[in-house]
């Protein structure tokens, strides 16, 4: 036994490969990481940018003899070696009661796409496919090409100077329908559009859904109302947690005795970050909503009661209860960077003459507000997302006046607001129609990706500026 452990290599050189597999590993765990994210922001890309397409639409005749319009959305297999199954989404909602309609690939005897189709849309009904034959207002009427060009000449001015204009138009199975201008948000001919139309026609459609308002109970329309709401909320949220946050950590680390008490404060601090935010929402409501707010109104609102002004789910409700929430993830990443300025650094400062409050402000703050930053900048990524809080502290399905606008004030915290997270969960969950809904529900999370991101990359850019000029200075 003891000549067989003579001929073995030393234990530290036994596992000498196991040292230079974990780079590899790391790397390995890193381009990993960074496909799945390339693979969720392209999925994300390209089921919601590519709604806005102009898609091409058919013309579908069955074996049985029935024609209908439509654009081809996806195929399936039916289990057990049935065939194959097309989806359609016809429109028409207000003359065949369905927008959707489910085929057999193996009935459709023929598919055309004819120049002449075209896609409306409506309010209220959604949208239209089929053919226009004439477009009437007053005594005048345009058939044909010229009611083409008369209709993208109507459609372009305020929907006041055309409430005296109808459209006549046909299905593909030859019914008939008057339906009124001033009720067209838009109109398209897919089949008989260029390249470059269709990519000017997506530029529209991308920019009409960042400019607009929802319409159909959020299954069509803009989201306008949702960007600014949730720009505003973490922008009021930053403001009111980056105080609150700095100062507990400069106590914590700077002025207090660290002992037992210190200590036990700092994890309770740690331990906080750890709670589910919907607790932090029941939290808002009790204490915030229902506490401070009905106390506000009884005090200056009484004339208004029982409708209350502050005493239900706001804007300023909303963004003290997400600072609540983030406020510990300020506290530690802050107390991080004041924990790694050199004690030198103080004593030095202290040594010169300063004082302890201009030790503080003109050494320690400078050097930690990289530190701080980051600490925003994650406080920042976990608010804009959240969406649980919110339910019950201020956000709505639809806002009818936006938190901010032209009247004094001028910013209205009381006013309750949109935001993307909500408005994501209740277009994937409570439209009326799922299935039309789901392409702007990829539009949507992309959306709210992106504004995370330029939120936390402008909070990285002023931290490295910090860093830069405190470079520059020593």
């Amino acid at each position: 036994m003891s000549e067989l452990s003579a001929n073995l290599p030393p234990r530290r050189d036994r596992f000498r490969w196991l040292n230079s597999l974990w780079p590899w590993l790391c790397a390995a765990s890193v381009a990993l990481s960074v496909l799945m994210l390339a693979a969720l922001l392209t999925l994300l890309a390209v089921r919601g940018l590519g709604h806005f397409w102009p898609a091409s639409l058919e013309e579908v005749t069955l074996r049985s003899g029935e024609s209908f319009a439509g654009q081809a959305v996806r195929e399936v297999t039916l289990p057990q070696q049935e065939g194959d199954e097309r989806l359609y989404f016809t429109g028409n909602r207000d003359i065949d009661g369905a927008r959707w309609r489910w085929v057999a690939v193996d009935e459709i005897a023929r598919r055309t796409q004819p120049a002449d189709l075209i896609r409306l849309e409506r309010t209220p009904w959604g949208d239209f496919i089929g053919r226009l034959e004439a477009i009437e207002q007053h005594d005048q009427r345009w058939e044909g090409e010229a009611a083409w060009q008369r209709l993208n000449a109507l459609l372009a001015l305020p929907i006041s100077q055309r409430q005296d204009s109808q459209l006549l138009l046909t299905t593909t199975n030859g019914e008939t329908l008057r339906q009124p201008l001033a009720n067209v948000v838009s109109a398209q001919a897919p089949n008989a559009m260029s390249a470059w139309q269709k990519v000017h026609a997506w530029g529209e459609g991308v920019w009409r859904f960042l400019s607009e308002g929802p319409r159909a109970a959020n299954t069509s329309g803009g989201v306008w109302p949702a960007i600014f709401g949730t720009v505003l909320m973490v922008i009021l949220m930053s403001v009111m947690v980056t105080p609150f946050g700095v100062l507990a950590a400069i106590y914590l680390n700077e002025i207090a005795h660290q002992g037992r008490l210190t200590r036990f404060v700092r994890i309770g601090v740690r331990n906080l970050a750890g709670v589910p935010s919907i607790v932090y929402g029941v939290f808002g409501l009790g204490v915030f909503v229902y506490g401070i707010g009905g106390s506000l109104d009884e005090w200056f609102f009484s004339d208004t009661l029982p409708s209350p002004t502050f005493g239900t789910g706001g804007l300023l409700w909303a963004s003290l209860t997400l600072a609540l929430l983030t406020l510990p993830v300020v506290i530690v990443a802050t107390e991080e960077g004041l924990a790694r300025i050199p004690e030198a650094q103080r004593e030095g400062a202290v040594a010169l003459g300063a004082t302890r409050l201009e030790m503080l402000t003109r050494i320690v703050l400078p050097m930690a507000a990289p530190a701080m930053l980051t600490g925003v900048i994650l406080a920042i990524a976990r608010a804009a997302g959240e969406v649980a809080p919110l339910m019950l502290v201020g956000v709505a399905k639809l806002a009818p006046q936006m938190p901010l606008d032209g009247e004094f004030p001028y910013l209205h915290l009381e006013r309750k607001f949109m935001h993307l997270g909500y408005h994501l969960f209740d277009t994937a969950f409570h439209g009326e129609d799922v299935q039309a809904a789901i392409p702007l529900v990829y539009a949507t999370a992309l959306l709210l990706v992106l504004i995370v991101l330029t939120l936390n990359l402008t909070a990285i850019f002023l931290r490295h500026y910090l860093r830069r000029q405190r470079g520059n200075e020593c």
